[in-house]
Order: structure tokens, then sequence, then C-alpha cells
């Protein structure tokens, strides 16, 4: 069964069964693209978006109470989820994202007519344009819509930051005790605890949760009441602060209108720097997943200073063999989302004039960003950091042997000295204490103090006398 539904182009038939409408179905003719749907998230803050305003126009007078009242709870029973398999336009189209607020503004519409005892398709009565989509445009809805939507995942992203955070953190604290040799150029350098190495991954991670919820904040500005190009045309002042009132209080987020509703409608710097922040965070926590990946290596031909929770046999081909999938998967997760920074940075740079057309892409890309982040840093914390061993034994002798300990000796014996030590160790074999007392630099109960683990990881100079 179908319907025929008419637009400024034409006439087209509409599945009957379905809410959303003709330029719904123009839009899946035209950009059959990615096969993906729209954001979850994004559908509940179009929801949202189309009940503030729907309430907003009744408060002005604008739109009569049977109609709005109807739209305020067909756009309500959007925002809940009720009909996200309505939703079937591509997330990267052309049009600045007019196909998705139309294909929002046609299933409230016809849930509208719906509510009203009227048939589908009856827009003589509700009309997605002239009633749902009054006092707005696409170009103020979307990214309103966008911010918030953005706001909701934003928050979930960083609590898996610091949820992630504070794994190595307990992590720190676990190994505090437990020698090790450090590593810079990947050579043997100066001892270090373990427990020093996972604190400074916890920190760097909490600072990117921190910095991500402080670029999330200009988020809150939104261009709700800029219309088509921020001027405001047939959006009454009143209309749009109540607008943004209601959403303030119906998301929980700060929400306020731009100043310049000409800048935040030309401009999107704020996301811009939210995709930004997302990029550092995936790229600190993939180059603490290469980490845990060099000291996991192994178990016998490689450095095997960490156990990494077996998740999955690893191969195959090869019996008993355990990869460390986890921090591959961080490592592909940062490829990811900096493939989409660089896809949000294109899209900025090419909104010209008084609108950034290229929206839909941004969107799709950052929605990923975030969303594959949050997930990645709860699976990590949980499938890999919370179980991680350390082969304390291996550890302490590998640090115990290392010529690095050798730096400790400059103070007390010189540069020159210490370098003939080292030098002599690494040639022999001979542990670096043994040479030392060899050729009688220190005499033994001073070396002794000197090797001491807490004397070796500290920038404190031992006291001798």
């Amino acid at each position: 069964m179908e319907r025929i539904e008419k637009d400024s182009l034409g006439s087209l038939p509409v599945p009957a069964e379905v809410y959303y409408g003709i330029q719904t179905v123009r839009a899946l003719n035209n950009f059959p693209i990615t096969g993906h749907k729209l954001q979850p998230a994004m559908i509940r803050a179009l929801g949202l978006v189309k009940k503030a305003c729907a309430q907003a126009n009744m408060e002005a007078g604008l739109l009569a109470e049977d109609i709005g009242r109807a739209v305020v709870q067909a756009a309500d029973e959007v925002a809940a989820g009720r009909f996200n398999d309505q939703f079937p336009v591509d997330p990267i189209q052309g049009g600045a994202g007019t196909s998705i607020n139309m294909n929002a503004n046609e299933v409230i519409a016809n849930r509208a007519l719906e509510i009203l005892g009227r048939p589908r398709g009856r827009y003589d009565v509700v009309h997605p344009n002239t009633h749902v989509n009054m006092s707005q445009s696409t170009n103020d809805v979307i990214p309103t819509a966008f911010r918030i939507a953005l706001l909701d995942m934003l928050g979930p992203t960083a609590d898996a930051l610091e949820g992630l955070a504070a794994s190595f953190a307990r992590k720190a604290d676990e190994f505090a005790g437990i020698l090790k040799v450090g590593r810079t150029h990947l050579q043997d350098a100066v001892p270090m605890y373990l427990g020093q190495e996972f604190g400074a991954y916890a920190r760097v991670t909490r600072r990117h949760a921190e910095r991500l919820r402080a670029a999330s904040a200009a988020l809150a500005v939104v261009n709700l009441g800029a219309t088509a190009v921020g001027t405001g045309l047939n959006a009454p002042p009143e209309y749009a602060r109540r607008a943004v009132e209601l959403l303030r209080e119906w998301t929980g987020h700060p929400l306020e209108q731009a100043e310049d509703l000409v800048d935040a409608t030309q401009n999107v710097d704020a996301p811009v720097a939210v995709s930004g922040e997302l990029r550092a965070a995936a790229l600190s926590l993939s180059k603490i997943a290469s980490d845990l990946r060099l000291m996991a290596s192994g178990p016998r031909a490689g450095l095997g200073e960490l156990a990494l929770p077996p998740v999955q046999p690893g191969s195959s081909i090869m019996p008993g063999k355990v990869n460390p999938v986890m921090a591959e998967l961080i490592n592909q997760v940062a490829f990811q989302i900096q493939g989409n920074d660089l896809v949000v940075g294109l899209a900025a740079q090419h909104g010209q004039l008084e609108l950034n057309v290229m929206g839909p892409v941004l969107m799709h890309n950052l929605f990923q960003s975030v969303q594959i982040l949050g997930n990645a840093a709860r699976v990590f914390a949980e499938q890999c950091v919370d179980g991680i061993q350390a082969h304390e034994e291996k550890l302490r002798y590998d640090a115990e042997r290392c010529i690095g300990i050798a730096t400790v000796l400059n103070p007390y014996i010189g540069y020159d000295a210490a370098a003939a030590v080292a030098k002599e160790s690494l040639a022999t074999g001979k542990p670096l204490r043994d040479v030392v007392l060899e050729h009688g630099y220190l005499p033994e109960d001073r070396l002794d103090v000197l090797l001491r683990p807490e004397n070796l990881t500290s920038g404190r100079p031992p006291r001798l006398d």
C-alpha cells in the first residue's frame, strides 16, 4: 500500500505504513552512501528541539493549541526513541542536513496527524514545514540538535577515560615497589619503578578526560533562533529565548543562545576543538597501548616484563599463542579517530560564506570518534588494564644488571670513569657493581647505598657520610 505525497518538485509514492514522507524518500534515492543510520543521540536531540520549538511557538501565540499539543506529544515520542526506525536517511548527504531535518518534520507531522485522528499525509491539517518547522530552519535546528547530542555523548566518554585512569592508578599502587629498567630510544636507560610508569599513564588519561570536558563547554552555545543565515528571519526573539530555556531545562546542559547568531551559524570551531581533544586522547592511549605491547612481548623472545590478560586464542595455526588484542584495538581506534579528525577539519574549512554545508560529514565523523573512544576506554580498562600482571623477578633481574645505573655514579667518580665502568660491564657481562669494586672506585658500603632502589629512582642524591 502506498500514499502519494507532493512537494515543490512533484509527486512520489510513499509506503503507507511509514511515518516519514516525500522528502525522506527523495533523500533515500539521492544519498545511498554509507549504509549507516543516524546516531540515536541525534534523533533524540532532534525530538527535543522540535518539542521546545513547538511549545515556544504555542506560548508566543504562533501555533494553534490543538496542533501544537499534538506536535509536542509526537516530538516527545521521537525524543524517547519510539520512532528511531523511521529515520532511514544516510548521515552523509548534501543539503547541510536538510534531509535530516525534514525526516524529523515529516515523522512528527504524521504522528501528530495520527494523534488528532487524521490519516498520514494530510498536510493541510498538520504540515511538516508550516507547523513542525515553524520559526525554524535546518540551519539552526541541525546545529543545535548536533551540539545537544554531542554533549549527551561526551559525558559518558569522559567518564570512561576517568575510569581507565583509575585502573591505571590502581596498577600504579600495585606496582609501586617493583624495580624495572627505564628506556629511552628503545635502549636501556636508568632504573625506575613500574608503578611510576603506570602512574604517568593514569595522569595523562585523567588530563584528557578533564580537557575533553573543558572543550565540550563551548558546545552549550547554540544558534537556535538564527534561522537561515543568522538574522533570525521568521523567528520572534521571545520564541527563541523560550525554546532555549526549555531545552536547558530538559537536557540538563547549560545551553544558551549565541550572542552573535551570524557567527554561530557560519562557524564550527567548538566541535573542531572537541575533535582535536578526542584526537589528542586517542594518541596518548595509542602510545600507552604500544608501550604495553612492547613490555608484554614474548613471552620467551621479547621483553617479557608484563602479562596481559588472555582474552582470546591468538592464532588459528599456532597452538597456545595469545596476542595483545586489546592493546591492538586501542591502536586501531586511534587510527580511526585521527582520520575522523582530518575529515572534521576539512569540513570546517569548506563551510563557505554564511553556512557550513559540510555539517553532515562533520557530525558523522565526530559522533563516531566520541562513541568509539568511550567504548574503547571502557573495554581496555576491563579487559586489559585491570588484569595486567608484572613479572617481578624478570623486571628486577634486568634492572640490577642494567648499565644505566652507572649514571648514579657520575657525581662520585666522574662521568668518564662511570662510562668506562659501564663499557667494561657491557663487554664482560660482569655486574656493574663488581666492576666498580674491582677498580676501587668506591668502597662496598658506599656503593651499596648508591645502588639501593630508592636512590636509583629518585632525583635526590643519596648521603654517603
